[in-house]
């Protein structure tokens, strides 16, 4: 056995040939790196680089525009597109070349072409901005259109192939507000991600406001109404409806003088004990309203339900009170008038007639789906987070198709024509046509959805596909329904 002095002796030499071994450098010589190249003149400011995009039928996504210095400046990227996908360029870098053309230069048109004869591939020169980068999350931001749009007609756009069209009543997301004038949208549920240029809401509303002052503000009159609509069970001819709008303070409805832009929307199911959404029926005389209603109404008469409307006429024999109609005193009627409990009213023969929003909670209340055919201006009345009103545009055909449908229709005669039914005229379908057009000009921003009814039949198959839709499916509402 050893002994511990050599034991000792024996660890001491094995630590120093440890510390002998971890002193040398064992890596391998390597020569120095050589100088870095001295920039070129032209390039002196700033770094350089060149970024390679391949091209396909979509455009890049970019839109660029002159520097406050007459340089070429990335102006926006669009999200989705190609250029936002691949991450190298961004908002703020100034353009040198493009596929080896200068362009310092030229105008942001005269390299438009330049992009167009490109193919496979485009190979920019750029020196990187100093904007700051901005996260490109998507907003949850959702809007219904209240007009329409088309880019190609539209001067100011900055580039027309970045636009993105849309008709009214359609869904956009709005996915960038940054910029005050143009902000980035795309259709929900588009398969296409690539975000498109829309005029932002404060330049629509400027714009039209500047070049359409008469008409949005004196709008072009709606023929008002000459009668009691059919669900008084009146004619309309020879007189008068009113109603409570003037006098309401709790719609929430658009303001009149607003200038229709875009609404903001949030999507909505209908929870199992909610009561359904009210639909509202809108058109001129003649256009097949009531009958529409009243098909709907036998389809399924446990489902489907219509307001009892009130009036200060004796009851007949053959009447019910409540069913045809909620009899009342001409002083309780006058007293409901001033406490503004009346959509609409009118007077006929000496006697009242009237819709009371409380027939309409009546029909919710039952778990009904309650139908009300309305004049448009008594919308906004009913706009609000208890109704959150479905409104339905029955819209006639061109002239040719009424005369076609309507060949054997009769209508209510006015109080001095010698009988009470008599067919339609051309008068009758170019009145319908012009007020049709008047509705949709002052009320068609509040009209979810446009049914024209050239076949009753055929118009009646949609409105109930519809509804139907509409019961089982999530569908947008504004944003402040669901926030009440």
């Amino acid at each position: 056995p050893c002994s511990k002095p050599l034991v000792s002796l024996l660890f001491q030499n094995l630590l120093s040939v440890h510390d002998t071994v971890a002193k040398k450098d064992y890596d391998p010589k390597l020569p120095p790196l050589p100088p870095l190249p001295a920039d070129d003149e032209e390039d002196k400011e700033d770094s350089v680089r060149i970024i390679r995009l391949v091209k396909s039928k979509e455009p890049l996504g970019a839109t660029i525009k002159k520097d406050g210095i007459g340089g070429i400046v990335v102006a926006r990227i669009m999200r989705g597109g190609a250029a936002d996908r691949s991450g190298l360029i961004h908002e703020g870098d100034k353009l040198r070349e493009v596929n080896g053309v200068p362009v310092e230069d030229k105008r942001p048109e005269e390299i438009v072409p330049i992009l167009a004869k490109s193919d496979g591939a485009v190979t920019f020169k750029v020196i990187p901005g100093t904007k700051e980068e901005l996260e490109a999350e998507d907003t949850k931001i959702f809007v219904r259109t209240l007009f329409d749009y088309n880019p190609k007609e539209d001067p100011a756009i900055p580039c027309k192939d970045a636009g993105l069209e849309f008709r009214r009543g359609d869904v956009l997301q709005i996915v960038s507000q940054e910029d005050d004038t143009w902000w980035q949208a795309r259709r929900h549920e588009d398969p296409n991600l690539r975000a498109g240029l829309i005029p932002s809401k404060q330049l629509q509303e400027r714009r039209v406001a500047l070049q359409r002052p008469e008409a949005l503000f004196h709008p072009a009159r709606v023929p008002k109404p000459t009668g009691l609509r059919r669900s008084f069970r009146l004619s309309r001819k020879d007189h008068k409806i009113h109603d409570t709008q003037a006098r309401w303070t709790k719609s929430e409805g658009p303001r009149a003088r607003n200038i229709p832009s875009y609404q903001e929307v949030v999507p909505y199911n209908r929870k199992p004990r909610e009561s359904y959404r009210l639909v509202l029926l809108v058109g001129p005389s003649g256009v097949g309203v009531s009958e529409l209603k009243r098909k709907l109404l036998l389809s399924d008469p446990e489902h489907f339900g219509v307001p009892v409307p009130h009036t200060t006429r004796e009851c007949r024999r053959y009447e019910r009170k409540g069913v045809e109609y909620h009899f009342v005193s001409r002083h309780a009627f006058e007293k409901d008038i001033l406490n503004h409990k009346f959509i609409e009213y009118g007077e006929h023969g000496g006697n009242y007639y009237g819709t009371s929003i409380d027939s309409v909670r009546r029909v919710l209340a039952e778990s009904k789906v309650c139908l009300q055919d309305v004049e448009p201006h008594v919308i906004k009345i009913l706009y609000t987070t208890e109704f959150k009103p479905y409104v339905v545009f029955v819209k006639p055909p061109a002239m040719q198709q009424l005369r076609l449908s309507r060949r054997r229709a009769k209508i209510l005669s006015s109080r001095n024509e010698p009988t009470p039914m008599r067919t339609f005229s051309d008068a009758d379908f170019e009145d319908m046509i012009k007020t049709a057009q008047a509705m949709e000009n002052k009320y068609g921003y509040l009209f979810e959805k446009i049914i024209i009814n050239d076949d009753l039949a055929l118009a009646f198959t949609e409105i109930r596909a519809e509804l139907a839709r509409l019961e089982k499916e999530t569908n947008w509402i504004p944003k402040t329904w669901a926030q009440a």
